[in-house]
């Protein structure tokens, strides 16, 4: 029997250096994401830095299909909720509104200046904006931070009205942190300051999911294995709290580019996210 323990935290939770090539990302996303803006703008089917709220960054970008929304998909970035913007993405929309539904990228206050319960606030402002937008059922998808941000949406102390709330089909968090508690013991929670109440309250394996959710948890099998262990974690215990739940390994996938498939609307994971 071998034990499994983890010394080095910083380590476990670290990407780019134990990806071949890592440090190809994010800029490997700058161009995709700024083509895809660019022609659904030329297309007259994106509304781009709609206002969510008063900060600089609340706003968000809305791609839109060709005639009316069958719903709308949420896409919340990751970045450790202290990097990144919405600007690197707009391309993973493409899967989604092939498909004929609008999907909203919103930015959101990063850290320090704002706190992990603050963006969980943020984000559910900008869903709220967004569905008074698009008409219809709503998907949800976030990667690693953003994962832990939309599955959040769908706890009974989500920031969401119940009618909203009520919308919500389906939420699939892509390779996400959905136990802050470990994060406390990295070097960047200087700048994130999760503390023992913050994470009790903000980590989706310690709260309770809404009735009826619906999620998948899906990562690349090329993860970091504390990324698998999150991954299966949300999935497995909430299943035990009566949420309908599944667990994906993406075989010849890492942590950025387990995200290539939404930009493909023939891909597994765009249409597991809309359920088709």
């Amino acid at each position: 029997m071998i034990l499994h323990h983890i010394d080095d935290w910083d380590d476990a939770y670290s990407n780019g250096p134990n990806i071949p090539h890592g440090d190809r990302w994010p800029a490997a996303w700058v161009e995709p994401a700024r083509a895809y803006r660019d022609r659904l703008a030329a297309l007259g089917r994106s509304k781009l830095d709609v206002a969510y709220g008063e900060r600089p960054r609340n706003c968000m970008d809305l791609f839109l299909p060709e005639g009316e929304p069958k719903g709308l998909v949420v896409f919340v970035h990751g970045g450790f909720w202290h990097r990144l913007d919405k600007k690197l993405w707009s391309h993973l929309a493409n899967g989604p509104v092939s498909h004929g539904f609008a999907v909203a990228i919103p930015s959101y206050t990063l850290c320090p200046e704002a706190r992990i319960t603050d963006i969980t606030i943020e984000i559910g402002r900008a869903i709220e904006t967004a569905t008074g937008m698009v008409r219809g059922p709503i998907r949800l998808a976030g990667h690693s931070a953003g994962g832990h941000l939309v599955t959040r949406m769908i706890t009974t102390t989500s920031p969401l009205p119940a009618v909203i709330r009520g919308r919500i089909d389906h939420v699939v968090s892509i390779s996400g942190v959905h136990d802050l508690r470990p994060i406390i013991k990295t070097a960047m929670n200087a700048m994130l300051r999760i503390d023992a109440e913050e994470a009790k309250t903000e980590s989706p394996v310690l709260l309770e999911p809404m009735p009826h959710a619906r999620l998948t948890c899906w990562a690349g099998a090329g993860e970091r294995s504390e990324f698998l262990r999150q991954n299966a974690l949300l999935a497995n215990i909430w299943t035990g709290l009566g949420a309908e739940t599944a667990t994906v390994e993406q075989p010849d996938r890492h942590h950025f580019n387990v995200l290539d498939g939404l930009a493909d609307a023939s891909q597994a994971i765009t249409r597991t996210l809309l359920a088709i």
